[in-house]
């Protein structure tokens, strides 16, 4: 298999939008294909595809948590003219541990970063390049969803199973929909199923199925805007090579400048999908604008 670093190279989208450039593939979502994109809101149907920001998520510990949601003030005690009470509260969590975008700044090799920015930009204090705040005005536009799990006929895809672009191209097919420039693209490998089944975030966060190296080039040649799924981390794992880790983070995020979206839940969207056969969509989940940060809490939603 050709090394990742190779086919970074080739499909870099580094300086296409400029050399201070720190959108990446956003930019390909285009005023024209946002006005597009709206018109396909028909019927005023809203669904929810962020999951819960609770204490009950798939964050196993470790590395990442679950939010930690804290009442600092519940009117209890409260001493104010009129009779009047309020309450307060915080949530301490990590910006990627629900539903989420991976920033251009969350992954890197080779001290580089998405546009050849240095590495060294990310510190304690956060990112100087390429945080997550650069997507503020939001990420919109056309949503397709790709139904894997529906295309194979199986509850949930296999822990290890790898997503090819023949795949792709065939849950498009059988679902008459088209994966057109500037799409944010949405697979379903029904990984969110198996954890509401089981509720068991050590057997999530064990592996998953996800998109093998090949879909990289599927997605430059498409060109894709975003990309997003109900696994955690887009990608095949175990990962398709013996001695790395991540490649496809890594040639999406710091060689294409693609923003991920993980642990989504599309779980109605699929089903109302089936239902209508309507599988595009208008959608919408911008990110908190936390400066110098390298992910966001979502709650994305698709509009029909």
């Amino acid at each position: 298999m050709e090394d990742f670093r190779a086919i970074g190279k080739r499909l870099s989208n580094w300086g296409r939008w400029g050399k201070d450039d720190e959108k990446g593939t956003t930019n390909l979502i285009t005023p024209e294909r946002l006005v597009a994109a709206g018109k396909l809101i028909k019927h005023g149907k809203i669904f929810d595809l962020g999951i819960p920001m609770g204490a009950d998520g798939p964050q196993p510990g470790g590395g990442r948590i679950n939010p930690v949601h804290l009442m600092s003030e519940t009117g209890q005690g409260q001493v104010f003219p009129g009779g009047f009470r309020y309450a307060d509260d915080y949530i301490f969590m990590p910006l990627q541990g629900s539903s989420q975008w991976d920033s251009l700044a969350h992954v890197y090799y080779d001290d580089l970063l998405y546009n050849g920015f240095p590495a060294s930009d990310v510190g304690l204090g956060g990112t100087l390049h390429n945080s997550i705040d650069k997507q503020g005005k939001g990420i919109a536009g056309r949503g397709v969803l790709l139904d894997l799990v529906a295309l194979k006929g199986v509850d949930c895809l296999e822990l290890g199973y790898v997503i090819t672009p023949a795949d792709l191209e065939a849950a498009a097919t059988r679902q008459g929909v088209q994966v057109l420039p500037g799409d944010i693209l949405l697979f379903r490998t029904g990984w969110r199923g198996k954890f509401l089944a089981e509720r068991n975030p050590a057997a999530f966060m064990s592996g998953e199925p996800g998109l093998g190296m090949a879909c990289c080039e599927w997605l430059h040649q498409k060109d894709v805007a975003v990309v997003a799924s109900d696994n955690w981390a887009i990608e095949v794992l175990p990962g398709e090579f013996s001695d790395v880790v991540f490649n496809v983070h890594m040639v999406l995020i710091r060689d294409m400048g693609m923003t991920l979206g993980e642990i989504l839940d599309f779980e109605e969207l699929a089903a109302d999908c089936a239902a209508d056969g309507v599988w595009e969509f208008f959608f919408c989940s911008p990110p908190l604008k936390v400066s110098k940060a390298v992910g966001s809490p979502i709650n994305p939603l698709a509009i029909k």
